[in-house]
């Protein structure tokens, strides 16, 4: 009797179109709400423009997104997400702030799913932020909820559930401290090609060395002082 290929339950298949589509829309939202912003700025940049240039509705816009800075920082919220999915498949043996650099090592190097920073219009919308109160607060907003899962997963590992054990948030706070540093000065060299600060891979390893760099320092000092 000849063996049949199993099939995948019609519900199924239709729930996967469904997010499909979903995840299409929402980037379409998200791609037009950057090259708007980028084009005529935050504050001529209206919902209604991004849902038309995305072949939507401003309904539709609602369904996803809070406003248009949310839209235009998705790819912040899409990277955080990633760092942890991939903090989570680290090694349980590694230190915690070596398990999140090796995280962030491997998101910047995975080409199956490019970290958006690789898209050059994202290069001059971090630099925005800066400059732009309304952008700053979302990239905020999103880069926090980001690091409260990251303290999630890492109290994991560490097999804590005490909210007074500061290793999980310290560890947190430094290391995407440093990830953040190194972004910010790869957004402002945009303008400027012989900063040294056009690969941010290499960027992000520099600034990890720093930290461990200065941290190994300052605990030598420590021991000297006793």
């Amino acid at each position: 009797m000849k063996a049949t290929e199993p099939t995948t339950p019609a519900g199924g298949a239709t729930e996967d179109r469904r997010r499909r589509k979903a995840r299409r829309t929402r980037n379409a939202l998200a791609a037009a709400a950057l090259e708007l912003i980028l084009e005529r700025g935050l504050a001529a940049t209206t919902v209604e423009a991004i849902a038309e240039r995305a072949d939507v509705t401003r309904r539709t816009f609602s369904r996803y997104f809070a406003g248009k800075e949310d839209a235009a920082l998705d790819f912040v919220r899409g990277d955080g997400d990633r760092i942890n999915e991939l903090l989570r498949a680290r090694p349980a043996a590694e230190p915690p702030l070596l398990a999140y650099r090796r995280a962030v090592t491997d998101w910047l190097a995975d080409r199956e799913n490019p970290a958006w920073h690789v898209r050059p219009q994202v290069r001059g919308l971090l630099a925005l932020v800066d400059t732009e109160p309304a952008l700053f607060a979302a990239y905020e907003r999103i880069r926090v909820d980001a690091q409260e899962e990251s303290v999630r997963i890492l109290a994991g590992r560490l097999g804590t559930e005490d909210a007074r054990d500061p290793r999980p948030a310290v560890v947190v706070d430094a290391a995407a401290g440093v990830l953040s540093a190194a972004l910010r000065i790869w957004a402002r060299a945009a303008g400027a090609p012989d900063s040294g600060a056009g690969d941010l891979a290499a960027l992000v390893e520099q600034a990890y060395d720093a930290l461990t760099e200065e941290a190994t320092s300052a605990a030598a000092h420590l021991e000297t002082d006793e």
